[in-house]
């Protein structure tokens, strides 16, 4: 496929990765449909993009609530009269031990939340993404979702890793279940990349330290650096139902 030709939905829009891949996206020719809950970051973004090559629409939704999904499908089709794309980048994430020594536990909700918008929150753009192409034989489409280093394990991280994993599998069902409707399915797995979820205020600068020590390109990776598995991803007609890591060789 090529970006000028992407009608794309790109969720998480407002800020990190999401905001990246939107800008990119949008600087390539594509137009792009912006989605996340924070309308403030959603009209920054569009008042960036003013004036690029391709247009940019934005749409405040939570992708974990099944009506805010499809309705930020429908609207997206409504304002570039088709979709064809999807970057599912929304997540969250809420760190914590299994158990703790003196007994307090991983709450249930703080489980919940993670999976609500991480995996849930993907399945449910995914589907209304892919039944509108699938009824409107609209054909090549690409659904890039975004996972995580995370995907392998990483201590405090239960949830966020579960999600991730999960996120990665279903790549894995959804492109052979998409492939004979012309829509191929891909996931990009970023290890730590330079984006304000690793600022000082919300995880210790030693911490930070000691991950980059160990990666063995020796530094973060940066946002543009997962853009352009996104490109390779949206560029290369026969891949499918795999997942690209982009981590610098690093894993936890």
């Amino acid at each position: 496929m090529l970006i000028r030709d992407l009608k794309i939905i790109v969720t998480g829009a407002a800020s990190g990765l999401g905001a990246s891949a939107a800008k990119f996206l949008c600087r390539e020719g594509a137009a792009v449909a912006a989605v996340d809950l924070d309308a403030a970051g959603l009209e920054a973004l569009r008042g960036e993009l003013a004036g690029e090559a391709g247009r940019i629409s934005i749409h405040a939704a939570d992708v974990s609530s099944e009506p805010d999904a499809t309705a930020a499908v429908t609207q997206a089709v409504a304002a570039h009269g088709t979709v064809n794309g999807l970057v599912n980048s929304a997540g969250i994430y809420r760190d914590g031990l299994l158990v703790h020594g003196d007994g307090r536990k991983l709450p249930l909700a703080q489980w919940r939340k993670v999976l609500d918008v991480d995996l849930t929150g993907t399945f449910l753009m995914t589907r209304e993404v892919a039944a509108r192409m699938v009824t409107s034989k609209t054909s090549p489409g690409v659904i890039v979702n975004i996972a995580s280093i995370s995907r392998h394990g990483n201590v405090a991280q239960s949830n966020y890793a579960a999600a991730k994993a999960a996120v990665v599998a279903d790549t894995r069902v959804w492109a052979r279940e998409l492939a004979g409707y012309g829509i191929r399915v891909a996931a990009v797995s970023p290890g730590l990349i330079r984006t304000p979820i690793l600022s000082e205020d919300l995880i210790d600068p030693a911490v930070l330290a000691d991950y980059v020590a160990r990666i063995p390109l020796g530094r973060l990776g940066e946002p543009r650096e997962i853009d352009a598995a996104i490109r390779f991803i949206i560029d290369c007609d026969y891949f499918t139902g795999e997942c690209v890591e982009v981590n610098g060789g690093f894993y936890f």
